[in-house]
């Protein structure tokens, strides 16, 4: 096998040109075997096996230097740099990363998975070597899909990339008309229009040829040329590319390696910004992606690898309550609206756009954009719910804090994802928005434990329209129900009674996580209360009032414990006694490394042993027990 011996980008050029289409037919069959077995991105990579070869035919990585967009396509790169060995590793724990990582290759660059970042990466790095008089002799290419052009970001970097002709950046448009969903929006359609009018480039070579053979033809062509803008805008539009003053060549054929290596040594001979338009099939060569919907096999699961049937069935997750819920929420309110940044069936909307197709916007990959826009909304009368996963509100936190929370505006944002989520690493743990939210005045944020509590709490949100609200859950399968034995005015007592030495505050999905710690210490003698407030912002005054009773307090959650919802309540109840006795329990300000969600958990100390083990040193100390 070809692949057996592909360790290196020089090894991969010296493989005969007529052997390319065997490699790539054995890439695809080795991430097919390979990924069905762990789990991560497949379609994105099984689109774009004989782009990369020809990246890497055409240019010197690591002297070139390659950045993805996302990276949720850099599996092919990471076989063509030499780690095919550690794919049956992937995504697992200290094993092959889901996305680019420098820890891992210095073929590696950028490890930020969110989209549309590569551009100004890209950019800011051309501007280096050009800086250290390397400009002309270093490429930067930044491959980039047509979902994530449709992010501001870009648009900005490529304002800047526009204005500086003399570095050699090469553009890669990874087009196939989708992100997780359809590509949407007024780029998506020029796109579209580029892909179905192939020719222009043709055209006017014919003309150049014809022309130059009379004695007038030199003149003519020149007027013609000067035409180009008008002969593009009905012909093949890209002028759209050159008006920003970046070469547009394409669209090109993103599965024949040799057209592929023509376009992208043209663009490397070119010696100035240039954007390689390349069209490509997400889930390219595996039956189950082509037959199927593209966005179920963005990413995936273990699967049968005949089939892409999932091998296990999680049953009901936290997203399918929400998708159930805002559905019928939105039946007996007609002013709410849903929006999504192009991720309409991981966020759980697709029931609502079936049901509801004129009150759905997808935006595209635009966080800030759809905050923004969902304030315009409540002004206007309509109470947007805006579903995003937790690590994508980062991106739009200027937006929330005084687009929307400044106006008073009602919003709902709902994020998915939320907490400790594992598999794919640093960037799409949705560990921060609980810190981050602390500081943005009025909004309500809750944390459901369970699928009751969810509803309750999606119930309550959309009903607040003179502040933002928040409703956060985590990845994956429902937990199981937690129900209260008792409640404290608004606040659910899970287990104990009003009154003890330790009240432990549960935020979301860690119930059953304080539910054992508490009997772990009411094991050594301890009377433990456990509380879950549902709501952790504002501060529930019922919850101050209750801690009171106690002698000691802990809080337990899954975010950041700086800045979190345990030092906002450690800080509220010292307010009333400097002699407090509090325990934080949360996440290590550090980005995490990819594993299982309770393998992460383990390792940083959120588990009933570790916790209970913590609480008895300290209550000891104070002679409590």
């Amino acid at each position: 096998m070809l692949l057996n011996g592909l360790t290196s980008p020089e090894v991969l050029k010296a493989i005969a040109e007529q052997k390319l289409p065997e490699l790539a037919q054995e890439i695809r069959n080795f991430l097919i075997e390979k990924v069905t077995q762990t789990g991560g991105h497949l379609g994105p990579n099984l689109g774009v096996v004989e782009l990369t070869i020809a990246l890497h035919r055409v240019f010197d990585s690591p002297k070139d230097v390659l950045v993805f967009d996302t990276g949720h396509q850099s599996y092919v790169h990471k076989i063509l740099t030499g780690r095919a060995k550690d794919f049956d590793s992937l995504r697992q724990e200290d094993g092959l990363s889901g996305y680019p990582s420098r820890l891992e290759s210095i073929h590696d660059v950028v490890e930020n998975s969110h989209a549309s970042t590569a551009l100004s990466y890209a950019d800011g790095i051309a501007k280096a070597f050009e800086q250290f008089g390397e400009g002309k002799d270093r490429h930067v290419i930044a491959v980039i899909g047509d979902g994530a052009l449709t992010g501001g970001m870009t648009w900005e970097a490529l304002n800047n990339i526009a204005d500086a002709q003399d570095r050699p950046l090469v553009i890669v448009v990874n087009d196939n008309g989708r992100s997780y969903s359809p590509t949407i929006g007024g780029l998506a359609h020029h796109l579209l229009t580029l892909r179905t009018t192939k020719g222009y480039e043709k055209f006017l070579e014919w003309g150049k040829d014809v022309l130059v053979r009379t004695s007038a033809g030199k003149p003519i062509f020149d007027a013609l040329h000067g035409m180009k803008k008008g002969i593009k805008d009905i012909v093949a539009p890209q002028g759209l590319f050159e008006d920003l003053g970046l070469k547009y060549i394409g669209p090109i054929d993103g599965h024949n390696i040799q057209e592929l290596e023509f376009a992208l040594n043209r663009a490397k001979e070119y010696q100035h910004p240039v954007i390689v338009h390349v069209i490509t099939e997400k889930g390219r060569g595996y039956k189950p992606a082509e037959n199927d919907e593209a966005e179920r096999f963005h990413a995936v699961g273990v699967v049968d690898p005949e089939t892409g049937i999932p091998i296990q069935n999680g049953g009901r997750t936290w997203t399918n309550v929400f998708s159930e819920e805002i559905v019928e929420l939105a039946k007996s309110n007609q002013q709410i609206v849903a929006m999504t940044a192009a991720m309409l069936g991981p966020t759980g909307l697709d029931k609502f756009k079936k049901e509801f197709p004129h009150r759905l916007f997808d935006v595209g990959i635009a966080e800030q954009h759809a905050a923004t826009s969902a304030a315009g909304m409540a002004y206007a009368g309509l109470h947007p719910v805006v579903a995003i996963y937790a690590t994508f509100l980062n991106r739009a936190f200027d937006q929330l804090l005084l687009d929307v929370a400044l106006h008073k505006a009602g919003v709902t944002f709902v994020l998915d994802r939320a907490g400790v989520t594992g598999d794919d690493g640093a960037s799409h743990n949705g560990m921060w928005d609980l810190s981050l939210l602390q500081i943005v005045p009025g909004l309500h944020l809750a944390a459901p434990r369970d699928e009751a509590t969810l509803r309750k709490a999606l119930q309550a949100a959309v009903k607040i329209n003179d502040a933002p609200s928040v409703v956060r859950f985590p990845k994956g399968a429902l937990a199981k129900a937690v129900p209260a034995s008792d409640s404290y005015k608004t606040v659910d007592i899970l287990q104990g009674t009003q009154i003890g030495d330790l009240l432990i505050v549960s935020v979301g999905s860690m119930a059953p996580i304080a539910l054992a710690t508490a009997d772990l210490l009411t094991a050594h003698g301890l009377k433990v209360t456990v509380v879950d407030p549902l709501w952790v912002m504002p501060i529930n005054e019922d919850l101050i009032t209750l801690a009171k009773n106690f002698t000691h307090l802990a809080t337990i959650e899954d975010g950041v414990k700086v800045g979190g919802v345990g030092a906002a309540i450690s800080s509220r109840l010292r307010e009333e006694s400097s002699t407090w006795s509090t325990m934080e329990f949360g996440l290590p300000t550090k980005f995490l490394e990819h594993a299982k969600r309770n393998k992460i958990l383990e390792k940083y100390g959120l588990t009933a042993e570790s916790i209970s083990q913590k609480i008895l040193e300290k209550t000891r100390s104070t002679s409590i027990s």
